[in-house]
Protein backbone atom coordinates (compact mmCIF):
# COMPACT_ATOMS: atom_id res chain seq x y z
CA UNK A 1 0.00 0.00 0.00
CA UNK A 2 2.96 2.34 1.06
CA UNK A 3 4.62 2.07 -2.18
CA UNK A 4 1.42 2.30 -4.29
CA UNK A 5 0.48 4.94 -2.90
CA UNK A 6 3.93 6.79 -3.43
CA UNK A 7 3.69 5.69 -7.57
CA UNK A 8 0.66 6.60 -7.76
CA UNK A 9 0.57 10.50 -8.07
CA UNK A 10 4.04 9.89 -9.89
CA UNK A 11 2.00 7.85 -13.13
CA UNK A 12 -0.91 10.60 -13.11
CA UNK A 13 1.83 13.35 -13.06
CA UNK A 14 3.64 11.57 -16.15
CA UNK A 15 0.12 11.21 -17.79
CA UNK A 16 -0.74 14.98 -17.43
CA UNK A 17 2.63 16.28 -18.82
CA UNK A 18 2.32 14.18 -21.82
CA UNK A 19 -1.45 15.20 -22.45
CA UNK A 20 -0.21 19.08 -21.74
CA UNK A 21 3.09 18.76 -24.83
CA UNK A 22 1.64 20.30 -27.33
CA UNK A 23 1.80 18.15 -30.50
CA UNK A 24 4.49 18.15 -33.12
CA UNK A 25 3.48 20.26 -35.86
CA UNK A 26 2.40 18.55 -39.46
CA UNK A 27 5.00 18.50 -41.91
CA UNK A 28 3.68 19.87 -45.55
CA UNK A 29 5.23 18.65 -48.59
CA UNK A 30 6.52 21.26 -50.85
CA UNK A 31 5.48 22.16 -53.92
CA UNK A 32 5.44 19.62 -57.00
CA UNK A 33 8.46 21.27 -59.27
CA UNK A 34 8.72 20.17 -62.58
CA UNK A 35 12.08 19.74 -64.65
CA UNK A 36 12.34 19.68 -68.40
CA UNK A 37 13.60 16.43 -69.46
CA UNK A 38 16.92 17.68 -71.55
CA UNK A 39 18.26 19.06 -67.44
CA UNK A 40 18.00 15.76 -66.77
CA UNK A 41 19.34 13.95 -69.43
CA UNK A 42 22.18 16.69 -69.82
CA UNK A 43 22.94 16.32 -66.22
CA UNK A 44 23.07 12.65 -66.64
CA UNK A 45 25.08 12.68 -69.49
CA UNK A 46 27.72 14.81 -68.05
CA UNK A 47 28.77 12.19 -64.95
CA UNK A 48 31.07 10.60 -67.74
CA UNK A 49 32.48 13.73 -68.90
CA UNK A 50 36.33 13.87 -70.03
CA UNK A 51 36.67 17.01 -71.27
CA UNK A 52 37.10 18.91 -67.94
CA UNK A 53 39.54 16.53 -66.98
CA UNK A 54 41.17 16.88 -70.74
CA UNK A 55 41.63 20.78 -70.17
CA UNK A 56 43.16 20.31 -66.59
CA UNK A 57 45.76 18.02 -67.47
CA UNK A 58 46.27 19.67 -70.35
CA UNK A 59 47.05 23.39 -68.61
CA UNK A 60 49.20 21.60 -65.53
CA UNK A 61 51.17 18.78 -68.47
CA UNK A 62 51.49 21.81 -71.45
CA UNK A 63 51.61 25.04 -69.04
CA UNK A 64 52.36 24.27 -65.77
CA UNK A 65 52.85 26.63 -62.78
CA UNK A 66 51.39 30.03 -63.98
CA UNK A 67 52.35 32.70 -61.46
CA UNK A 68 50.25 36.24 -61.96
CA UNK A 69 52.08 38.28 -64.58
CA UNK A 70 54.87 35.78 -65.68
CA UNK A 71 56.10 34.79 -69.15
CA UNK A 72 54.45 31.51 -67.79
CA UNK A 73 50.71 33.17 -67.59
CA UNK A 74 51.19 34.72 -70.54
CA UNK A 75 51.85 31.41 -72.09
CA UNK A 76 48.81 29.88 -70.71
CA UNK A 77 46.16 32.62 -72.42
CA UNK A 78 47.67 31.52 -75.24
CA UNK A 79 47.30 27.93 -74.80
CA UNK A 80 43.41 28.97 -73.58
CA UNK A 81 42.33 30.72 -76.70
CA UNK A 82 43.64 27.28 -78.71
CA UNK A 83 42.07 25.00 -76.47
CA UNK A 84 38.61 26.92 -76.42
CA UNK A 85 38.27 27.61 -80.21
CA UNK A 86 39.30 23.64 -80.78
CA UNK A 87 36.04 23.10 -78.15
CA UNK A 88 34.00 25.28 -80.36
CA UNK A 89 33.14 28.09 -78.11
CA UNK A 90 32.51 31.22 -79.75
CA UNK A 91 33.97 34.76 -79.65
CA UNK A 92 37.19 33.69 -77.93
CA UNK A 93 39.52 36.47 -77.02
CA UNK A 94 41.82 37.93 -74.44
CA UNK A 95 40.89 41.34 -73.15
CA UNK A 96 44.01 42.48 -72.21
CA UNK A 97 45.09 45.06 -69.14
CA UNK A 98 47.61 46.26 -67.06
CA UNK A 99 48.96 44.97 -64.52
CA UNK A 100 51.02 46.63 -61.69
CA UNK A 101 53.99 46.05 -59.32
CA UNK A 102 54.33 42.40 -60.01
CA UNK A 103 55.80 40.65 -57.52
CA UNK A 104 58.57 38.33 -58.49
CA UNK A 105 59.89 35.40 -55.93
CA UNK A 106 63.57 35.10 -55.55
CA UNK A 107 65.72 32.95 -52.97
CA UNK A 108 64.56 31.75 -50.00
CA UNK A 109 65.85 30.00 -47.08
CA UNK A 110 66.10 29.50 -43.29
CA UNK A 111 68.00 27.57 -40.79
CA UNK A 112 67.87 27.58 -36.87
CA UNK A 113 71.15 28.70 -35.71
CA UNK A 114 72.75 27.05 -32.31
CA UNK A 115 72.65 23.96 -30.61
CA UNK A 116 69.55 23.00 -32.37
CA UNK A 117 71.19 23.95 -36.07
CA UNK A 118 68.91 22.57 -38.82
CA UNK A 119 67.55 23.58 -42.11
CA UNK A 120 64.00 24.99 -42.42
CA UNK A 121 61.67 24.65 -45.51
CA UNK A 122 59.35 28.00 -46.31
CA UNK A 123 58.04 30.09 -48.85
CA UNK A 124 57.80 33.77 -49.51
CA UNK A 125 54.80 35.49 -49.03
CA UNK A 126 53.84 37.07 -52.13
CA UNK A 127 54.29 41.10 -51.44
CA UNK A 128 57.13 39.84 -48.94
CA UNK A 129 59.65 42.59 -48.44
CA UNK A 130 63.22 41.50 -48.91
CA UNK A 131 66.44 40.88 -46.54
CA UNK A 132 69.71 42.10 -47.70
CA UNK A 133 71.20 39.33 -50.23
CA UNK A 134 73.16 38.23 -47.58
CA UNK A 135 69.71 37.40 -45.04
CA UNK A 136 69.44 38.54 -41.60
CA UNK A 137 70.42 36.34 -38.28
CA UNK A 138 67.89 37.67 -35.48
CA UNK A 139 66.21 35.99 -32.36
CA UNK A 140 62.64 34.84 -32.68
CA UNK A 141 59.63 35.89 -31.06
CA UNK A 142 56.86 33.06 -31.08
CA UNK A 143 53.21 33.34 -30.53
CA UNK A 144 51.08 30.55 -30.17
CA UNK A 145 48.11 32.32 -32.10
CA UNK A 146 47.50 35.62 -34.17
CA UNK A 147 45.68 36.48 -31.24
CA UNK A 148 49.04 36.49 -29.11
CA UNK A 149 50.67 38.02 -31.96
CA UNK A 150 47.37 41.43 -31.43
CA UNK A 151 48.60 41.11 -27.76
CA UNK A 152 52.14 41.90 -28.03
CA UNK A 153 52.79 45.35 -26.95
CA UNK A 154 54.09 48.13 -29.51
CA UNK A 155 57.74 47.99 -29.83
CA UNK A 156 58.29 44.95 -28.45
CA UNK A 157 59.30 42.96 -31.59
CA UNK A 158 61.94 45.32 -32.64
CA UNK A 159 65.10 43.28 -33.52
CA UNK A 160 63.09 40.05 -33.92
CA UNK A 161 62.04 37.61 -36.05
CA UNK A 162 58.18 37.25 -35.19
CA UNK A 163 57.18 33.37 -34.96
CA UNK A 164 53.12 32.56 -35.14
CA UNK A 165 51.89 29.24 -35.18
CA UNK A 166 48.45 28.85 -35.14
CA UNK A 167 46.81 25.63 -36.33
CA UNK A 168 44.37 25.21 -39.04
CA UNK A 169 41.60 22.47 -38.93
CA UNK A 170 39.83 20.71 -41.77
CA UNK A 171 36.25 22.23 -42.44
CA UNK A 172 33.94 21.02 -45.22
CA UNK A 173 32.96 24.78 -46.13
CA UNK A 174 36.54 26.02 -45.44
CA UNK A 175 35.49 28.14 -43.07
CA UNK A 176 38.82 27.43 -41.07
CA UNK A 177 40.78 29.52 -43.57
CA UNK A 178 39.03 32.82 -43.06
CA UNK A 179 39.47 32.50 -39.54
CA UNK A 180 43.36 31.23 -39.47
CA UNK A 181 44.07 32.49 -42.66
CA UNK A 182 44.22 36.46 -40.69
CA UNK A 183 48.12 35.13 -39.30
CA UNK A 184 49.24 35.41 -43.29
CA UNK A 185 46.56 38.20 -44.86
CA UNK A 186 47.59 40.59 -41.95
CA UNK A 187 49.96 38.87 -39.85
CA UNK A 188 52.68 40.77 -41.61
CA UNK A 189 51.90 44.02 -41.30
CA UNK A 190 50.76 43.60 -37.52
CA UNK A 191 53.92 42.32 -36.96
CA UNK A 192 55.48 45.15 -39.18
CA UNK A 193 53.99 47.93 -36.71
CA UNK A 194 55.11 46.20 -33.23
CA UNK A 195 59.23 46.19 -34.97
CA UNK A 196 59.23 43.33 -36.05
CA UNK A 197 62.34 42.86 -38.82
CA UNK A 198 60.76 39.89 -40.32
CA UNK A 199 57.77 37.41 -39.79
CA UNK A 200 57.71 33.35 -40.14
CA UNK A 201 53.95 31.66 -40.02
CA UNK A 202 53.26 28.22 -39.88
CA UNK A 203 51.21 27.69 -43.40
CA UNK A 204 47.78 28.14 -43.56
CA UNK A 205 46.90 24.38 -44.73
CA UNK A 206 45.74 21.38 -42.59
CA UNK A 207 48.56 18.85 -43.71
CA UNK A 208 51.41 17.88 -42.05
CA UNK A 209 54.13 17.82 -44.61
CA UNK A 210 57.14 19.51 -45.64
CA UNK A 211 55.67 21.58 -48.19
CA UNK A 212 54.95 24.93 -47.63
CA UNK A 213 51.96 27.20 -48.51
CA UNK A 214 52.17 30.38 -51.15
CA UNK A 215 49.93 33.29 -50.49
CA UNK A 216 49.45 36.64 -50.57
CA UNK A 217 49.69 39.09 -48.31
CA UNK A 218 48.90 42.77 -47.68
CA UNK A 219 50.75 45.61 -45.93
CA UNK A 220 48.72 48.54 -44.75
CA UNK A 221 49.42 52.14 -46.02
CA UNK A 222 52.18 53.47 -44.29
CA UNK A 223 53.42 50.10 -43.34
CA UNK A 224 56.90 49.39 -44.77
CA UNK A 225 56.50 45.36 -46.35
CA UNK A 226 58.99 43.49 -43.90
CA UNK A 227 60.45 39.67 -44.93
CA UNK A 228 57.52 37.45 -44.99
CA UNK A 229 57.45 33.65 -45.00
CA UNK A 230 55.32 30.32 -44.30
CA UNK A 231 56.97 27.54 -43.07
CA UNK A 232 55.79 23.95 -43.83
CA UNK A 233 53.50 22.95 -41.73
CA UNK A 234 55.94 20.32 -40.13
CA UNK A 235 58.94 22.94 -39.78
CA UNK A 236 56.58 24.94 -37.75
CA UNK A 237 55.61 22.33 -35.34
CA UNK A 238 59.79 21.31 -35.41
CA UNK A 239 60.25 25.20 -34.76
CA UNK A 240 57.82 25.22 -31.91
CA UNK A 241 59.43 22.16 -30.18
CA UNK A 242 62.85 23.83 -30.48
CA UNK A 243 61.65 27.37 -29.07
CA UNK A 244 60.70 25.63 -26.12
CA UNK A 245 63.95 24.19 -25.54
CA UNK A 246 65.80 27.43 -26.18
CA UNK A 247 63.96 30.61 -25.47
CA UNK A 248 66.48 32.50 -27.54
CA UNK A 249 67.30 30.58 -30.57
CA UNK A 250 68.01 32.74 -33.51
CA UNK A 251 67.14 32.07 -36.93
CA UNK A 252 69.02 33.10 -39.96
CA UNK A 253 66.02 34.17 -42.68
CA UNK A 254 67.05 34.71 -46.45
CA UNK A 255 64.01 36.48 -49.15
CA UNK A 256 65.08 38.19 -52.19
CA UNK A 257 61.93 38.75 -53.95
CA UNK A 258 61.93 41.77 -55.97
CA UNK A 259 59.05 44.19 -57.93
CA UNK A 260 58.32 44.58 -61.93
CA UNK A 261 56.67 47.73 -62.55
CA UNK A 262 54.44 46.87 -64.93
CA UNK A 263 53.69 43.98 -66.94
CA UNK A 264 50.20 43.30 -69.47
CA UNK A 265 47.53 40.41 -68.67
CA UNK A 266 44.80 39.75 -69.63
CA UNK A 267 41.45 37.17 -68.97
CA UNK A 268 40.39 35.03 -71.66
CA UNK A 269 36.46 35.05 -72.83
CA UNK A 270 34.88 32.64 -75.10
CA UNK A 271 31.10 32.43 -75.08
CA UNK A 272 27.59 30.20 -75.91
CA UNK A 273 25.41 32.54 -77.75
CA UNK A 274 22.13 33.19 -76.37
CA UNK A 275 18.86 33.73 -78.53
CA UNK A 276 17.70 36.32 -76.84
CA UNK A 277 20.11 39.35 -75.89
CA UNK A 278 17.87 40.97 -73.46
CA UNK A 279 17.42 38.02 -71.46
CA UNK A 280 21.32 39.40 -70.01
CA UNK A 281 24.30 36.78 -69.62
CA UNK A 282 25.13 33.81 -67.70
CA UNK A 283 29.17 34.40 -66.47
CA UNK A 284 31.08 31.45 -65.10
CA UNK A 285 34.36 30.20 -65.02
CA UNK A 286 37.80 30.04 -62.68
CA UNK A 287 41.15 31.51 -62.87
CA UNK A 288 43.78 31.23 -64.95
CA UNK A 289 47.16 31.89 -62.89
CA UNK A 290 48.45 29.92 -59.88
CA UNK A 291 50.98 29.80 -57.95
CA UNK A 292 54.08 28.91 -58.52
CA UNK A 293 55.24 25.76 -55.77
CA UNK A 294 52.83 23.26 -57.89
CA UNK A 295 50.93 23.39 -61.48
CA UNK A 296 47.88 24.78 -60.35
CA UNK A 297 45.56 21.22 -60.42
CA UNK A 298 43.25 22.28 -57.90
CA UNK A 299 43.77 26.12 -57.69
CA UNK A 300 42.77 26.63 -59.93
CA UNK A 301 43.18 24.39 -63.55
CA UNK A 302 39.59 22.09 -62.37
CA UNK A 303 37.74 25.70 -61.98
CA UNK A 304 38.13 26.37 -65.52
CA UNK A 305 38.02 22.92 -66.26
CA UNK A 306 34.91 22.26 -64.80
CA UNK A 307 32.85 25.48 -66.36
CA UNK A 308 34.28 24.96 -69.60
CA UNK A 309 32.90 21.65 -69.68
CA UNK A 310 29.59 22.28 -68.20
CA UNK A 311 29.44 25.38 -70.99
CA UNK A 312 30.74 23.12 -73.71
CA UNK A 313 27.62 20.53 -73.08
CA UNK A 314 25.06 23.12 -73.63
CA UNK A 315 27.24 24.45 -76.69
CA UNK A 316 26.66 20.95 -77.96
CA UNK A 317 22.87 20.46 -77.33
CA UNK A 318 21.22 23.31 -79.43
CA UNK A 319 20.43 27.19 -78.73
CA UNK A 320 19.80 28.03 -75.69
CA UNK A 321 17.59 31.69 -74.14
CA UNK A 322 21.16 32.98 -72.65
CA UNK A 323 24.38 33.54 -73.44
CA UNK A 324 27.07 31.75 -71.30
CA UNK A 325 30.14 33.89 -70.60
CA UNK A 326 32.98 31.73 -69.90
CA UNK A 327 35.98 33.66 -68.57
CA UNK A 328 39.49 32.47 -67.51
CA UNK A 329 40.27 35.16 -64.92
CA UNK A 330 44.06 36.40 -64.74
CA UNK A 331 45.91 36.97 -61.47
CA UNK A 332 43.31 36.44 -59.32
CA UNK A 333 45.89 34.88 -56.38
CA UNK A 334 47.46 38.12 -55.74
CA UNK A 335 44.99 40.54 -55.85
CA UNK A 336 41.91 39.87 -58.11
CA UNK A 337 43.22 41.97 -60.74
CA UNK A 338 41.04 39.94 -63.36
CA UNK A 339 38.15 40.32 -62.43
CA UNK A 340 38.03 44.03 -61.07
CA UNK A 341 39.07 44.30 -65.14
CA UNK A 342 36.19 42.56 -66.34
CA UNK A 343 34.03 43.97 -64.14
CA UNK A 344 35.09 47.61 -65.50
CA UNK A 345 35.33 46.33 -68.91
CA UNK A 346 31.79 45.08 -68.74
CA UNK A 347 30.17 47.35 -66.59
CA UNK A 348 26.72 48.01 -67.72
CA UNK A 349 25.83 44.98 -69.61
CA UNK A 350 22.91 43.15 -68.58
CA UNK A 351 24.29 40.23 -66.22
CA UNK A 352 21.58 37.27 -65.60
CA UNK A 353 24.04 35.38 -62.74
CA UNK A 354 27.37 35.14 -62.25
CA UNK A 355 29.49 32.19 -60.23
CA UNK A 356 32.57 30.44 -60.41
CA UNK A 357 34.50 27.40 -59.16
CA UNK A 358 37.22 28.07 -57.10
CA UNK A 359 37.63 25.62 -54.18
CA UNK A 360 39.24 22.36 -56.04
CA UNK A 361 37.30 19.25 -57.67
CA UNK A 362 35.91 17.61 -54.71
CA UNK A 363 32.49 16.63 -54.78
CA UNK A 364 29.75 19.09 -54.78
CA UNK A 365 27.79 19.15 -51.44
CA UNK A 366 25.48 22.51 -51.22
CA UNK A 367 24.22 25.28 -53.06
CA UNK A 368 23.26 28.41 -52.24
CA UNK A 369 21.76 31.64 -54.12
CA UNK A 370 21.09 34.94 -53.97
CA UNK A 371 18.34 35.14 -56.92
CA UNK A 372 15.57 37.85 -57.31
CA UNK A 373 12.11 37.42 -55.89
CA UNK A 374 11.09 36.76 -59.82
CA UNK A 375 12.99 34.26 -59.94
CA UNK A 376 12.62 31.79 -57.19
CA UNK A 377 10.90 29.01 -59.20
CA UNK A 378 14.64 28.56 -60.46
CA UNK A 379 16.01 28.04 -56.92
CA UNK A 380 13.52 25.34 -56.27
CA UNK A 381 14.32 23.61 -59.91
CA UNK A 382 17.50 23.58 -59.01
CA UNK A 383 16.63 21.59 -55.34
CA UNK A 384 14.78 19.13 -57.59
CA UNK A 385 17.52 18.81 -60.09
CA UNK A 386 20.62 18.95 -58.06
CA UNK A 387 19.38 16.47 -55.38
CA UNK A 388 20.33 13.21 -57.52
CA UNK A 389 23.80 14.07 -57.17
CA UNK A 390 23.97 14.47 -53.21
CA UNK A 391 23.50 18.23 -53.74
CA UNK A 392 21.57 20.09 -50.89
CA UNK A 393 20.27 23.89 -50.39
CA UNK A 394 22.08 25.91 -47.71
CA UNK A 395 20.45 28.32 -45.43
CA UNK A 396 22.88 31.18 -46.55
CA UNK A 397 22.93 33.59 -49.02
CA UNK A 398 25.00 33.19 -52.23
CA UNK A 399 27.74 35.33 -53.89
CA UNK A 400 31.27 34.45 -52.89
CA UNK A 401 34.26 34.71 -55.22
CA UNK A 402 37.28 36.80 -55.90
CA UNK A 403 36.96 36.74 -59.59
CA UNK A 404 32.80 37.26 -59.96
CA UNK A 405 33.21 39.28 -57.11
CA UNK A 406 33.43 42.87 -58.48
CA UNK A 407 30.59 41.93 -61.01
CA UNK A 408 28.74 40.57 -58.37
CA UNK A 409 29.00 43.95 -56.25
CA UNK A 410 26.38 45.54 -58.82
CA UNK A 411 23.64 43.50 -57.67
CA UNK A 412 23.87 40.47 -60.11
CA UNK A 413 21.63 37.34 -58.95
CA UNK A 414 24.62 34.57 -57.38
CA UNK A 415 24.33 30.57 -56.89
CA UNK A 416 27.36 28.95 -55.57
CA UNK A 417 27.81 25.71 -56.08
CA UNK A 418 30.13 24.68 -52.40
CA UNK A 419 32.58 21.47 -53.18
CA UNK A 420 34.03 19.42 -50.07
CA UNK A 421 37.06 21.52 -48.49
CA UNK A 422 37.94 18.57 -45.88
CA UNK A 423 41.01 17.94 -47.98
CA UNK A 424 41.61 21.05 -49.72
CA UNK A 425 44.08 22.84 -47.49
CA UNK A 426 45.94 20.00 -47.82
CA UNK A 427 47.47 21.03 -50.98
CA UNK A 428 46.08 24.37 -51.19
CA UNK A 429 48.76 26.46 -52.71
CA UNK A 430 51.39 23.72 -51.97
CA UNK A 431 54.15 21.96 -54.36
CA UNK A 432 51.50 19.37 -53.70
CA UNK A 433 49.02 20.98 -55.90
CA UNK A 434 49.44 18.69 -59.14
CA UNK A 435 46.97 16.44 -61.47
CA UNK A 436 46.99 13.15 -59.22
CA UNK A 437 45.31 15.34 -56.33
CA UNK A 438 42.00 15.12 -58.90
CA UNK A 439 39.97 12.46 -58.41
CA UNK A 440 38.12 12.16 -62.42
CA UNK A 441 34.86 11.09 -60.63
CA UNK A 442 34.43 13.65 -58.36
CA UNK A 443 35.53 16.37 -61.18
CA UNK A 444 32.94 14.58 -63.56
CA UNK A 445 30.42 15.35 -60.62
CA UNK A 446 31.22 19.11 -60.47
CA UNK A 447 30.81 19.29 -64.53
CA UNK A 448 27.21 17.28 -63.88
CA UNK A 449 26.24 19.97 -61.13
CA UNK A 450 27.17 22.88 -63.44
CA UNK A 451 25.68 21.89 -66.24
CA UNK A 452 22.76 21.09 -64.14
CA UNK A 453 22.80 24.46 -63.59
CA UNK A 454 23.37 26.25 -67.04
CA UNK A 455 21.04 23.97 -68.26
CA UNK A 456 18.28 25.77 -65.87
CA UNK A 457 19.41 28.93 -65.79
CA UNK A 458 20.04 29.32 -69.51
CA UNK A 459 16.61 28.56 -70.65
CA UNK A 460 14.87 29.91 -67.24
CA UNK A 461 11.53 31.85 -68.64
CA UNK A 462 12.05 34.19 -65.64
CA UNK A 463 13.01 37.74 -65.41
CA UNK A 464 16.98 37.51 -63.37
CA UNK A 465 16.64 41.30 -62.03
CA UNK A 466 18.76 43.02 -59.55
CA UNK A 467 19.66 42.00 -55.64
CA UNK A 468 20.98 43.05 -52.77
CA UNK A 469 24.64 42.06 -52.98
CA UNK A 470 25.82 39.66 -50.32
CA UNK A 471 27.62 41.42 -47.70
Amino acid sequence: MIKLRAFAPATMLLATTVLATPALAQRVAPPAVAIAPTVTALRDAALKDDVAYDIVSGITTEVGPRPDGSPAEERARQWAVAKLNALGFKNVRIEPYELKNVWVRGVETAEVLGSYAQPLRLTALGNSGATPAAGLTLPVAYFASFNDLLLAPAGSLTGKIAFVSNAMQPTQDGSSYGSQGMARFVGPTVAASKGASAIVIRSIGTDHGRGPHAGTTNFAPGVTPIPAAALSVADAENLERIVKLDKQVKLHLTLTPTVVPSRTSGNVIAEVPGTDPAAGTILIGGHLDSWDLGTGAIDDGAGIAITAAAAKRLLDSGPHRRTIRVVWFGDEETGGFGGAAYAKAHAGENHALASESDFGADRVWRFETNLPESAKAVGDRLVVALAPLGIVRGAGVGGDGTDVGPTLKTGVPAVDLNQSGLRYFDYHHTPEDTLDRIDPEQLRQNVAAWTTLLAIVADAPEAMGAVTPKK
